[in-house]
C-alpha cells in the first residue's frame, strides 16, 4: 500500500537557465543546484556540473549514491583505482561508499548532471563553495590563503554530510 498524495509538494522544473538557480564555484568548477533536497524532502539531489579542462574533485568516498549522466565532454573517473573514459551520452553510477574522484580530460569545457541520493551533496557544496552569478561567471580569484580555508572548511564539515577525503 503507498501512502496518499502529500499535496504540500510542489512540482518541480529544473533549467539551469531559470532565475533563481543557485550556482557555486568549487575547485575550479561551476555547480547549479538544480533540485535540492529541500524540494525532494530529501530523497536526492540534482546538479549542474560545469568542469574545465583538467578540472575534477580530489579522491574521495560517501555513503551515498551518486550517478553522473555526460551531457558534454570526456570525464575520467577513478571507481577503487580503475580509471574509466566517459564521454557524452553515457551514464555512470557510483555506489555508495566507493572511494572515487573524476577528472575532465576533453581538452574543453566539459558538463554533467549529478543525481545524490538521498540528498545532502546539494546542502555541502552550498557551505563549501563561493556563490556565483550564474553558469558563465568566472570563479573567483581566491588568494592562497582563502583556498586553504576552503579546504580546510571541506574537510572540516565533510563527515557532517557523510563524506571523507581520500
Amino acid at each position: 500500500m503507498i501512502p496518499d498524495d502529500n499535496p504540500s509538494r510542489k512540482l518541480t522544473v529544473a533549467n539551469p537557465d531559470a532565475p533563481g538557480t543557485q550556482y557555486i564555484s568549487l575547485v575550479g568548477n561551476t555547480y547549479g543546484m538544480l533540485i535540492t533536497g529541500e524540494q525532494t524532502d530529501g530523497r536526492y539531489c540534482l546538479i549542474d556540473m560545469r568542469v574545465p579542462d583538467g578540472g575534477g574533485p580530489p579522491p574521495h568516498r560517501h555513503d551515498f549514491e551518486e550517478m553522473f549522466t555526460i551531457l558534454e565532454g570526456e570525464i575520467e573517473f577513478t571507481f577503487r583505482g580503475e580509471k574509466y573514459t566517459v564521454g557524452a551520452g553515457s551514464t555512470i553510477n557510483i555506489p555508495a561508499n566507493a572511494p572515487h574522484n573524476f577528472r575532465n580530460i576533453s581538452g574543453r569545457p566539459a558538463r554533467m548532471l549529478c543525481m545524490c541520493t538521498p540528498a545532502g551533496q546539494d546542502e555541502y557544496f552550498l557551505r563549501i563553495g563561493d556563490a556565483v552569478a550564474g553558469k558563465d561567471a568566472p570563479p573567483p580569484q581566491l588568494t592562497q590563503d582563502e583556498l586553504a580555508e576552503r579546504r580546510r572548511r571541506a574537510v572540516e564539515l565533510a563527515p557532517a554530510y557523510r563524506s571523507v577525503f581520500l
